[in-house]
């Protein structure tokens, strides 16, 4: 799995009796055991092939770092590429994604060598900036690293029963947040009714693939927002109906004439969990109402107890999600969104830093993905 490429163009050493490679298709059995130890997870080398060589947009920067005495890999760090666009300009950007150092090799410089070397990577490929969304445990570690912190994003939940489930989730988010889901659901109630009633005059469908006018959608909506990830049918295809959780969703909203005016994607409850996600919306005016109350209603179908979305602070995608009945987060559990500037000048990096002006939802996550 060793790498030729010189690496030296990160900032300081690798600690003694560690060594850097790049991670490679077909050689990824150790990474995914590496992968699963440190997450939790059950990923296969499928999975990551998916995650790190076929994005439409091209390959991850993915490097591993191996502990020479053992020959054990230690450490790892994704950093995976999204097409953004802002006003006229648009270029690939970088998203930290699988940043992971084994619970027993923590602390010993391999992290920071690796997110140099990442972000050294990202430059060679033209990337003008990398950002992250890192959690309140390591956001320190970003900011020690040199990183920029340009904004927050919280979670918003709309209670669709007042169970159990509902409350234990709410609970997770703030301490008192139980107290008030009878006031919370109450709001959802009449935000339902409301948008139900955008639906009249439109035909919600199952999609089996995104159809070829999302493309213009998406460059009509990125007009409207400081910043935003281009959204194709290649990529919103790779991203919600290949990926290995299969619990994906797509609709799309149709009027009487069959013309295509948006979708929404959801994601199901996981199994023994009753809480789904609004993931992605993109439509224009009236219609966004509707494929939210089609997002929801799919949810609803599907007996989740309460929905999830995220949505940077002060932005657009907030305020309808206010609007629509969801209710936030309370600050302590916001998530910090992170920039590591390679090119400070180039016009993407500058619309990056406006973080209230980003067009970014849960489909914008890598989180949600494995």
């Amino acid at each position: 799995m060793s790498d030729s490429r010189d690496f030296s163009a990160a900032q300081g050493e690798m600690p003694p009796g560690f060594s850097i490679e790049a991670g490679a298709s077909g050689e990824r059995a150790e990474q995914v055991a590496l992968f699963n130890a440190c997450f939790t997870k059950d990923v296969t080398e499928t999975d990551l092939s998916w995650r790190y060589e076929q994005s439409p947009y091209g390959e991850s920067v993915n490097l591993l770092a191996r502990e020479e005495a053992t020959g054990e890999l230690v450490s790892g760090y994704a950093c995976n590429p999204r097409l953004a666009i802002a006003g006229d300009a648009e270029a690939t950007v970088g998203q930290t994604g699988d940043v992971m150092t084994h619970p027993s090799r923590r602390k010993l410089g391999v992290f920071s060598y690796l997110d140099r070397a990442a972000v050294s990577r990202a430059k060679e490929a033209g990337w003008p900036c990398v950002f992250g969304l890192p959690n309140w445990r390591s956001a320190h570690i970003f900011e020690a690293l040199g990183w920029e912190v340009i904004g927050t994003l919280r979670e918003w939940s709309l209670p669709l029963r007042l169970d159990s489930n509902a409350l234990s989730r709410r609970k997770r988010v703030a301490r008192l947040a139980p107290l008030r889901l009878p006031f919370e659901r109450l709001k959802a109630c009449a935000a339902q009714r409301r948008m139900q009633r955008a639906l009249d005059g439109y035909e919600v469908r199952p999609l089996a693939g995104f159809p070829e006018e999302v493309r213009d959608l998406s460059v009509r909506m990125e007009a409207r927002h400081g910043f935003m990830v281009r959204r194709d049918p290649e990529y919103l295809t790779w991203r919600f109906q290949r990926g290995k959780s299969r619990l994906h969703r797509c609709f799309g909203l149709y009027n009487t004439a069959g013309d295509f005016h948006g979708y929404v994607v959801v994601q199901l409850p996981r199994e023994g969990e009753l809480h789904g996600f609004l993931v992605d919306v993109l439509a224009e005016d009236h219609a966004r109402t509707a494929v939210i109350a089609a997002g929801i209603a799919a949810l609803d179908y599907a007996d989740a107890s309460i929905v999830h979305s995220t949505a940077v602070d002060g932005s657009a995608w907030a305020q309808e999600l206010n609007s629509s009945g969801f209710s936030p987060a309370a600050n302590r559990n916001v998530m910090q969104i992170i920039l590591h500037a390679n090119d400070p000048d180039h016009p993407i990096t500058q619309a990056a830093r406006q973080t209230s002006r980003w067009h970014f939802t849960d489909g914008d996550r890598d989180d949600e993905t494995m």
